[in-house]
C-alpha cells in the first residue's frame, strides 16, 4: 500500500508546471517500466489519465514496449467494459493506435477489439458510439485480417447506426447525430473499400427486408452514389477479399490509399497520388458538463464549443486551411444531412478522415 502511495505522488508529478521535473519524473518511470515487467506501473498511470487526462502520461502510454503493451490492451479492455470509465478509455485508445505502435497486430487478437465492437452494438450513448466508430476506422487498415473474424460484427455496426441517421432517437442532440452521421459515413468508404464483395452481400440481404428499406433509401443510398465500382466486385470474390496472403503485401497506409481510390469525393481525389495532406482540424463539439472528452482526435480543452440549446443556428464544423488562409466552416443542417449538396457530404468525409487520423498514413512511404 506504501508502495501504491508513492507511485500515485510520483505520477502527479508529471504534470509539475517545472519542466525539469517533469522530466526527471519521466525518466524516472521509463526507467522502472524497463526493469518493473508487471502490470502495476501501466495500470496506475492509465488509472490516472482517464481522471485528469495528463498529456506527460499519455506520451508515456503511447510510447510503451512490450510487455507492457499486453498490460496496455488488459486494462483498456477492463476500462471499456465499464460505462463509467469507456468514454475516456476510447479517446486513449484513439491516440494509441494514431501512432501506430510496433505490436499494433496484436490488437487483432486482444479481448479489447470484441469489447469495442460489443460496445458499438449495444450503448446508447452517442458520444461513445462517435469515438468507437472513430476508432474501428482507425483500427481497420492495422488489422485487416482480423475481417474474417469479424466481419459480421462490422456490418451489424454500420446497420445499427445507419438506422440511428435515419431514427434520430428523441434523447440525443441533433448536432450529436450530425457527428455520428460523419463517422457512419466514413466507416462506409472503410468497409466498402476493405470488403467489397462481402459488404454488398450484406447491403443486399440486409436492405432487402421491409423494415430497412427507409434507412436505405435516406442513408445508405446516398453513400451508394458517392463510390466508384470497386474492382474486386468483379475480379474477386467473398473468400478471397478474407484471405490473410490479400493483406501481407500491404501496409497500413496502402490500406487507406486503397479504400481512397474508390471515392468520388474529391477529397479523396488527391489521396490517389499518395500526397500527403496535414491540415489540422479543429471541431465545435458541444459537450455535457460530465464529458471528459467527445472523441480521441479533437482536442477538448482548445477546440469545443459550449453546449447550447439551439446547436443547428451556433455550432460549425471548422476545417483550419493553411496558415494565411480563411477557416472553411461547415454549417450543420436544419433539416437532414443528405439533403446537403455534395460539398458537405465531401466535407463531411473529409472531417470523418481527419478525426480518424488516416492523414497521417497517406503519405508515400
Amino acid at each position: 500500500m506504501a508502495q501504491q502511495a508513492n507511485i500515485g505522488e510520483l505520477v502527479s508529478m508529471l504534470d509539475s508546471p517545472v519542466l525539469s521535473v517533469r522530466d526527471d519524473v519521466t525518466a524516472v518511470f521509463k526507467e522502472n517500466l524497463n526493469s518493473d515487467r508487471g502490470p502495476m506501473l501501466v495500470n496506475t498511470l492509465v488509472d490516472y489519465y482517464l481522471e485528469t487526462s495528463s498529456q506527460p502520461v499519455l506520451h508515456i502510454l503511447t510510447t510503451l514496449q512490450e510487455p507492457h503493451d499486453k498490460h496496455l490492451l488488459d486494462k483498456m479492455n477492463d476500462c471499456v467494459g465499464r460505462a463509467a470509465s469507456r468514454l475516456p478509455a476510447l479517446s486513449l485508445l484513439g491516440h494509441v493506435i494514431r501512432l501506430q505502435p510496433p505490436w499494433k497486430h496484436k490488437l487483432s487478437q486482444a479481448p479489447l477489439l470484441p469489447s469495442l465492437l460489443k460496445c458499438l452494438k449495444v450503448d446508447t450513448d452517442v458520444i461513445v458510439l462517435t469515438t468507437g466508430v472513430l476508432v474501428l476506422i482507425t483500427m481497420l487498415p492495422m488489422i485487416p485480417q482480423s475481417g474474417k473474424q469479424h466481419l459480421h460484427d462490422f456490418f451489424d455496426i454500420f446497420g445499427r447506426l445507419s438506422s440511428w441517421c435515419l431514427k434520430k432517437p428523441g434523447h440525443v442532440t441533433e448536432i450529436y447525430l450530425v457527428h455520428l452521421h460523419a463517422s457512419v459515413y466514413a466507416l462506409f468508404h472503410r468497409l466498402y473499400g476493405m470488403y467489397p464483395c462481402n459488404f454488398v452481400s450484406f447491403l443486399r440481404s440486409h436492405y432487402s427486408m421491409k423494415e430497412n428499406l427507409d434507412t436505405f433509401e435516406e442513408v445508405v443510398r446516398p453513400m451508394m452514389e458517392h463510390v466508384r465500382i470497386h474492382p474486386e466486385l468483379v475480379t474477386g470474390s467473398k473468400d478471397h477479399e478474407l484471405d490473410p496472403r490479400r493483406w501481407k503485401r500491404l501496409e497500413t497506409h496502402d490500406v487507406v490509399i486503397e479504400c481512397a481510390k474508390i471515392s468520388l469525393d474529391p477529397t479523396e481525389a488527391s489521396y490517389e497520388d499518395g500526397d500527403s495532406v496535414s491540415p489540422q482540424v479543429s471541431a465545435h463539439f458541444p459537450h455535457r458538463a460530465a464529458d471528459v472528452a467527445a472523441s480521441p482526435y479533437v482536442d477538448t480543452q482548445n477546440s469545443c464549443g459550449s453546449a447550447t440549446s439551439t446547436p443547428y443556428s451556433s455550432s460549425r464544423l471548422t476545417l483550419l486551411n493553411t496558415p494565411g488562409q480563411p477557416p472553411q466552416t461547415l454549417s450543420p443542417p436544419s433539416t437532414r444531412l443528405l439533403a446537403e449538396p455534395p460539398q458537405v457530404w465531401c466535407r463531411a468525409r473529409l472531417l470523418a478522415s481527419l478525426l480518424a487520423g488516416e492523414v497521417a498514413h497517406l503519405g508515400r512511404v
